[in-house]
């Protein structure tokens, strides 16, 4: 079942988020600079539209849309306003499974029903061919807030409502 986050949540949220992005072998000096970001509070979840992924009532994934109301720098790189897909993180036993593409096709009808036309993503190098299986259209490398990496730019073109 996928249903709106509680912000009781935050703390789960946050274990899904380490969690999955270790599924993938990162030097453990990745996860400090990663730790802001992936770190999930109270205020993220009333403040933005996040979704969890729950099997017998826990959460074992969940996603989160943010809207910038204008562009944004962040580590020096230009993030253009519009609808953005923050987090999408399943824990590690869940993978491979279809539960990213039961989320992903929860969020596009989400974005449907609110008339977005167009998501963007900044994904993980790993899981860029995902968002391309799932439709999503790769435009470009951003620089990592990981000193001499980058992060594919995707882009998913919705229907027009």
């Amino acid at each position: 079942m996928i249903r709106p986050a509680k912000k009781n949540e935050a703390e789960s949220l946050t274990k899904i988020s380490f969690e999955s992005k270790g599924y993938w072998q990162y030097p453990k000096q990745f996860f400090e600079v990663w730790k802001k970001e992936l770190t999930i509070n109270p205020n993220y979840i009333l403040d933005n539209e996040v979704f969890v992924l729950e099997r017998n009532g826990s959460p074992i994934g969940y996603y989160s849309i943010v809207e910038l109301k204008k562009d944004i720098k962040i580590s020096g790189i230009k993030i253009n306003k519009g609808y953005w897909l923050d987090h999408m993180f399943i824990l590690p036993q869940f993978i491979g499974k279809g539960l990213g593409r039961k989320m992903f096709n929860h969020l596009s009808k989400r974005c449907e029903a609110r008339q977005i036309q167009e998501l963007c993503v900044l994904a993980d190098p790993n899981s860029k061919m995902f968002y391309k299986k799932m439709g999503c259209k790769y435009q470009k490398e951003y620089p990592s807030t990981i000193k001499n990496r980058t992060t594919p730019l995707l882009t998913l073109r919705l229907k027009a409502c």
